[in-house]
C-alpha cells in the first residue's frame, strides 16, 4: 500500500508590497504519494509556480511563506534551517526549473554544474568517480557523455532540459518537482523531455509534481491532478476521473478549452480574467466567471468561501454546487 510522501497543510504564502499583502498561495492542502505524479494546473498567475518555489523552500522577499506546514516524509520543511535545507535540496528534494536556458551557468561546462551538487552533499569522491556519475545521469536522460564537457550554449533546448533533468536526479531524491518543463520546446522536443522524465519515474519510483497550464499534456503523463485558481485548489482527483467527469466548474471551463477534432476551428475560452490576489473577491474566488454562481446558490457564491471537501473517494473540491453541475 502506497503511503503519502508529501503532506502539505494549510499552506500560505504572501508577497508583502506597499498596497498589501498579495496571497499567491492562499490555505492550499493536499497529499502525494510515494511514487505518484501529480499535476498542478491552473491559469498563469494561479500560484503554481509560487507553490513549487514554497515547497523547495526558496520563496525570496518580499514573499515569504506565512503558516501552514509541507512535510516531507513526516518531516516539516516549512520550520527547518537554511542549513538543514541545503542538505535537503537535490538529496531529498528537487527542481526541474522553468527554462532550463537560464538555470544553467553560461560559463560553466555541464559537467561542472551537475558535480557542483554532488560535490556539495557527498565529499571525497574522487574526480574520476565524479566524472563517471556524470556520464551516468548523463546517459540516464539519453545525452552523449560528450556532452559534459560542452557549455550551455552548444546545446539545444531539449538538451538543456534533460541536463537539468540530469541534476535534479543527481543524489536519487524522493521527490521531483517539475516546474513546466517544457514551456519553451516544440511539441515534438516537449514528447520526447516528458517521456524522459516519465521513464525515470518509473525506473527510480520517483513521486512528481509537474506543474504547467497545459491540460492535454496533464492528461497524457499524470495520475493524479490538482486544478489551482488565484491561489487556491479548486480541485483535485484520478486524472482519468476527472477528464471523465470534472466536479468543478472551472475544471470543466479548462477541457472545453482544449481543441477537439470533431469541432474543428472551434475553440471554448473562460470569459473575464483572474482576479487581483491583492484584493481577491469575497465568497468564492472563481463567482465572478463562473456561469453557474447564479439564484440562491450564486448567493452564497458571492459571500462564503468554498471549504475543500473530499466529496467521493479521491475526489476533493472546492464549490458550493457540490459537484451537481447543471447540464
Amino acid at each position: 500500500m502506497s503511503r503519502p510522501i508529501l503532506e502539505v497543510k494549510d499552506l500560505r504564502v504572501h508577497y508583502y508590497v506597499e498596497a498589501g499583502a498579495v496571497k499567491a498561495v492562499d490555505g492550499v492542502s493536499f497529499s502525494l504519494d510515494e511514487g505518484t505524479k501529480l499535476g498542478l494546473v491552473g491559469e498563469s498567475g494561479s500560484g503554481k509556480s509560487t507553490m513549487a518555489l514554497a515547497l523547495m523552500r526558496m520563496v525570496q522577499p518580499p514573499a515569504r511563506i506565512v503558516g501552514g506546514k509541507i512535510l516531507l516524509d513526516g518531516y516539516d520543511l516549512a520550520t527547518a534551517n537554511e542549513e538543514e535545507m541545503r542538505r535537503i535540496r537535490l538529496s531529498q528534494i528537487s527542481m526541474i526549473p522553468q527554462g532550463a536556458m537560464n538555470a544553467l551557468h553560461p560559463l560553466l561546462r555541464v559537467e561542472r554544474q551537475i558535480m557542483d551538487g554532488i560535490v556539495d552533499h557527498e565529499s571525497g569522491l574522487s574526480k574520476a568517480k565524479l566524472k563517471e556519475r556524470v556520464y551516468e545521469l548523463l546517459e540516464s536522460v539519453e545525452l552523449n557523455r560528450r556532452v559534459s564537457r560542452m557549455y550551455p550554449h552548444q546545446l539545444s533546448g531539449g538538451m538543456k532540459q534533460r541536463v537539468a533533468a540530469a541534476a535534479s536526479i543527481a543524489l536519487h531524491p524522493k521527490l521531483v518537482i517539475a516546474d513546466e518543463p517544457t514551456s519553451a520546446l516544440d511539441v515534438v522536443i516537449q514528447r520526447q523531455v516528458m517521456e524522459t522524465i516519465s521513464r525515470l519515474q518509473s525506473e527510480m519510483n520517483l513521486s512528481i509534481i509537474l506543474i504547467g497550464h497545459d491540460m492535454g499534456l496533464m492528461a497524457q503523463f499524470v495520475d493524479r491532478l490538482a486544478v489551482m485558481y488565484a491561489g487556491k485548489l479548486m480541485e483535485l482527483g484520478d486524472i482519468r476521473a476527472m477528464f471523465a467527469e470534472p466536479l468543478h466548474p472551472y475544471t470543466l471551463m479548462l477541457i472545453r478549452s482544449l481543441p477537439r477534432l470533431e469541432n474543428k476551428g472551434e475553440f471554448s475560452d473562460i470569459p473575464g480574467i483572474t482576479p487581483s490576489l491583492l484584493n481577491p473577491p469575497s465568497g468564492c474566488v472563481f463567482h465572478t466567471r463562473c456561469p453557474y454562481a447564479t439564484g440562491s446558490v450564486g448567493e452564497r457564491c458571492r459571500t462564503v468561501v468554498p471549504d475543500f471537501c473530499e466529496i467521493r473517494p479521491g475526489r476533493w473540491i472546492a464549490c458550493h454546487l457540490d459537484g451537481e453541475i447543471p447540464s
